[in-house]
C-alpha cells in the first residue's frame, strides 16, 4: 500500500466526516509536508488535519500576523479548533502541545 493511501486510511478513520474537498486538501497537506515524511501515516494525518483546521477555519493566521506566538495563538483558537474537528467526527483530544 502507498504511503499517501495509508495516510488517507489513517485520515478516513481520524475523521469520519471530514468533507471530501477537505479530505483532499489535508491528505495534501500530509503528503507535501516535508517536517512529515518520517511520521507514520497515522500522526502525519493527525498533524495535517489539526492544521489545516487551525489555518483554514480559525483566526490563527490572524492573530499571529497581530504578533501573538504561536503558543499564544493556539490557546485562543484551541476551542474553535476542538468544535471544527468534532464536527467532521474526531474523538481525538487535541493535545495541549498541538
Amino acid at each position: 500500500m502507498s504511503r499517501r493511501a495509508q495516510v488517507e486510511d489513517a485520515l478516513r478513520r481520524l475523521a469520519p466526516l471530514l468533507p471530501a474537498h477537505e479530505f483532499g486538501a489535508v491528505g495534501d497537506h500530509a503528503m507535501d509536508s516535508p517536517g512529515l515524511r518520517q511520521a507514520s501515516p497515522e500522526e502525519a494525518a493527525w498533524l495535517s488535519l489539526v492544521a489545516y483546521g487551525r489555518h483554514v477555519f480559525t483566526d490563527y493566521d490572524e492573530l499571529l500576523a497581530q504578533d501573538y506566538d504561536q503558543d499564544s495563538a493556539r490557546h485562543f483558537v484551541a476551542d474553535e479548533l476542538r468544535h471544527v474537528l468534532a464536527a467532521w467526527g474526531v474523538r481525538r483530544s487535541l493535545g495541549a502541545d498541538e
